[in-house]
This record gives structure tokens, C-alpha cells and sequence, in this order.
């Protein structure tokens, strides 16, 4: 029997459990690193593995029209430990997988640590991995230590990790109402490049509009900081966008919302005010209203947003936030298979990648712990498919998102690569009918990429 060196795993959260347990499962031993109770958290109150710290939903397990649901069974068939705890002490919740928060932990942990290939050490990793750990996955969450925040921001050059992570809401393209807003960039800028010049969805604003919507930001309820928060000072360059309307009227209109260089193509002239949307993965299927970082709760930002003309029936992929949190620019440092680029024997994994929520976290926890694995077997990572919501968490971490302008992500139809699948007459499928298509496909999709896996394995 061959003896292969351990592959090291820094956190002990979801992702690292699901990281650490996928290793084991493919026959290689890991060694999972957890800091806590030698150092604790702001958040955290236990020293046990795979706490919750924030809700103990999973969101919707909704597998035909939702796209979280359709990941929870993608990992359930993958063989992820985080949703078979999940099922084993599942709570009442309507369609949403919600946990025994307790219940949850301890099944996760006493898991993981039953394995017999699985070692843990109750100790801070306080800087980049030894040398001699030759194939590390970090996977410490958005609250890593500040000593591994340190030397992660001094390896990669980056410097996004100390501020307040300022989330722009993300619109889905096809529900912004084109009859209202056109394309254009400021002065049609790039216009000399062909089919340059028109990168930006412009929704337009008469004073009226733009003054009763500088109210409404005004006295929209806002989310509060949590104690261990208050003291992280905004980036004075991405203030939240009801900061910015707390300095008085017109702040908006000569900042984000500033329409210069822009006229409305069917009055022929410029508008008041003006909110710009950004393409935001590469298919174009998400836009992200520029400069609307927030902190306003979801639901007055839904009401709120929907006063902007063109967008009264957008539908959202993610609401915007302001929180602390820790996270690397994936899209420019990571490479396919979630390795550092410059330096390659260390992956990634959970938050930390940019993505947003538990089952997404543990999502690529699973990822990044089967890629170790084949590796350290000496076969080449497999990716699963674009199609699938595995694939598509994978692809918009590592290069389906724009590096300039990368934010946390849920896990959303809208960054599936399209399908044209059309009913009886020939019409193309919209709304449920689509979204059940493009789960059935993912499907069928990730059951090939499985038995290919496996078929490699053997």
C-alpha cells in the first residue's frame, strides 16, 4: 500500500471539513488545522468544528427552480459530508434545509475526526505554510487571523483585506427593462475600438425621481454593524451608497449617479441623474449597479432599487452589503483548479474565495479537497462542467467574474452558461419552465462528470 505525505488544511469551518473529508475519502491523509481554542473569533462561540456562527439555513433545497437547491444535490451526490450532516439533523423550514445548529456541528466534527486518514491540530497557523507542507488548502473563512491575513496580502500583492467588504447589488440582465434604459459608455468612450463605446446600461432619472430617491435612501432602514465591527473604517472610495446621499441632495448626481457624458437616446437629452450597471461575469447575463455598495436591509433595498426607471421589475442575484470580511481577488490570483498562482502548492477554499454563503463555501471546499487529492494520487484535477452549479461557483471564482471589479457571490442561475430550450411551439422556455431546464441539465451533467471521476480513479 502506498504511503502519501498529508495534505494540510488550515480551518476548520465548513469548507475545511469538507475539504479535509473529501481527501480522506479518496485515500490520502490530511492533517486539518484549526486555531480555535488556542485563539478564538470575534463571531465564533465554541471551539468545535463547522460552527454556525450566523443562520442555520442552508436557503432553499429547491432542487428544479432554485439554484442553491439544485448545489445541495449536486454535493449530496458528490459525497459531501456538509449536506449529509445537513439531511441527518435537519429542522422544519418549508422548502429551505435549515439545521439543529448543535446537533449539526457535532455530527460534523465527530465525521471528520472518525476517519481514520483525518489528524487534527488544535493550533493558529500563524503565516504561510512551511515549506515542506507541500500541498496546503487554506480555508480560514472572512474572519482569517490577522497574521495569515498579513502574509497572504504580502504573497499576493493584494491590499482589498482590511476594509469593510462592500457588496454592490447584482441585477440579472434579462429583467431590466430595455425600453427605458439604453446602452452607453460617458462621451462614448471606446468608441474608436470596434464594438466599443456602449458598456454601460444607463437607467435615467428626471429630478423628481432622483430627489424622491435620495429620500427614500435616507430613511431606508439600515442593517447594524455587530459589536466587533464598528471600529473597521470604511474605504472613503466606496462609501455605501446611503452615506453618500446622507451628505446632502445633489452628492449623488456628482458622484455615482453624475450624467455627464451621457444623453438619452430618446429625448435627446441628458438627464438628471443616472444609474449605471456594469457587466459583471462573462456571459453577460449579471450587471452590477455601479457604486451601490450598501448597507440598507434587503428588503428596503428591493423596494428602493425598483424606483430607479428601467429597473421597477429587476430581479436580483445578490443584494448588496457592508460587512468585515476576508477575501483574496480570486479571479486574478487563483487558477483553475484553485491553486495560488505564485504559488502553486497552496489552494484555497470557502469565503476566502469570494464566495458567499455556507453551501457555497462548503461547495468549494469539496472542489479544492478532490483537486488535492487526484493530485497528490498523481492524476489531473477533473472540473466539473460550466453547466453545473459546481462548475459555475468554480468558474466565476477563477475567471467567469471580472478581476477590477470581483465581489462575494451566492450561487445563481445567472452565472450558467444560457441554453436554448423551446416548448412545443416553438417558443423559448422563460422563468420556471427555464430554470428546471437548466437543472436537469446540470444534472445530467454532473452524473457523467462523476462516473468519469470515478472511472479515472480505478
Amino acid at each position: 500500500m502506498t504511503i502519501h505525505n498529508p495534505i494540510h488544511v488550515i480551518g476548520g469551518g465548513l469548507a475545511g471539513c469538507e475539504a479535509a473529508w473529501q481527501v480522506a475519502q479518496a485515500g490520502v491523509p490530511v492533517i486539518l488545522h484549526e486555531m480555535r481554542p488556542t485563539r478564538m473569533t470575534e463571531a465564533h462561540n465554541t471551539a468545535g468544528l463547522a460552527e454556525l456562527v450566523c443562520s442555520n439555513s442552508f436557503r432553499s433545497d429547491d432542487v428544479d427552480y432554485n439554484a442553491v437547491g439544485l448545489l445541495h444535490e449536486e454535493m449530496r451526490r458528490a459525497g459531501s459530508l456538509i449536506l449529509n450532516c445537513g439531511d441527518a439533523h435537519r429542522v422544519p423550514a418549508g422548502a429551505a434545509l435549515a439545521v439543529d445548529r448543535e446537533g449539526f456541528s457535532k455530527a460534523v466534527e465527530q465525521t471528520v475526526l472518525g476517519h481514520k486518514l483525518v489528524s487534527l491540530s488544535r493550533a493558529e497557523v500563524p503565516g504561510l505554510p512551511p515549506a515542506d507542507w507541500d500541498s496546503v488548502i487554506i480555508a480560514t473563512g472572512p474572519l482569517t487571523s490577522p497574521d495569515l491575513s498579513q502574509a497572504i496580502r504580502a504573497q499576493t500583492g493584494e491590499d482589498s483585506l482590511a476594509f469593510f467588504d462592500a457588496i454592490a447589488p447584482i441585477v440579472h440582465r434579462d429583467s431590466i427593462n430595455m425600453e427605458v434604459a439604453w446602452f452607453q459608455s460617458r462621451y462614448d468612450k471606446g468608441a474608436e475600438v470596434p464594438g466599443g463605446g456602449a458598456d454601460y446600461i444607463n437607467c435615467p432619472m428626471t429630478k423628481e425621481q432622483y430627489e424622491n430617491f435620495v429620500v427614500a435612501l435616507q430613511v431606508g432602514e439600515k442593517t447594524e454593524f455587530k459589536e466587533w465591527e464598528k471600529n473597521t473604517p470604511y474605504f472613503e472610495g466606496c462609501l455605501p451608497i446611503e452615506v453618500m446621499a446622507e451628505r446632502g441632495m445633489d452628492t449623488l448626481a456628482y458622484g455615482p449617479m453624475k450624467p455627464v457624458g451621457l444623453t438619452d437616446p430618446r429625448s435627446g437629452r441628458r438627464p438628471h441623474a443616472v444609474v449605471q450597471l456594469r457587466q459583471d461575469n462573462t456571459l453577460g447575463t449579471l450587471f452590477n449597479m455601479v457604486g451601490f455598495q450598501t448597507k440598507l436591509k434587503h428588503g428596503e433595498q428591493t423596494r428602493i432599487f425598483r424606483m430607479i426607471p428601467g429597473l421597477e421589475n429587476a430581479e436580483f442575484a445578490r443584494l448588496g452589503g457592508i460587512h468585515r470580511n476576508t477575501f483574496i481577488n480570486s479571479p486574478k490570483l487563483l487558477d483553475a483548479a484553485l491553486r495560488l498562482k505564485s504559488m502553486p502548492r497552496i489552494r484555497f477554499a470557502g469565503q476566502i474565495t469570494g464566495c458567499e454563503g455556507y453551501v457555497e463555501s462548503a461547495a468549494v471546499g469539496l472542489m479544492a479537497g478532490r483537486f488535492a487529492a487526484a493530485e497528490r494520487l498523481g492524476q489531473a484535477p477533473s472540473l466539473p462542467p460550466l453547466t453545473t452549479a459546481l462548475g459555475a461557483i468554480l468558474s466565476h471564482i477563477t475567471g467567469g467574474a471580472k478581476a477590477e471589479t470581483f465581489q462575494p457571490m451566492n450561487v445563481n442561475f445567472g452565472l450558467f452558461p444560457d441554453m436554448d430550450v423551446r416548448d412545443i411551439r416553438g417558443r423559448a422556455l422563460k422563468g420556471r419552465d427555464r430554470k428546471k431546464a437548466m437543472s436537469a441539465r446540470a444534472l445530467a451533467d454532473l452524473d457523467a462528470w462523476l462516473g468519469l471521476v470515478r472511472a479515472a480513479a480505478e
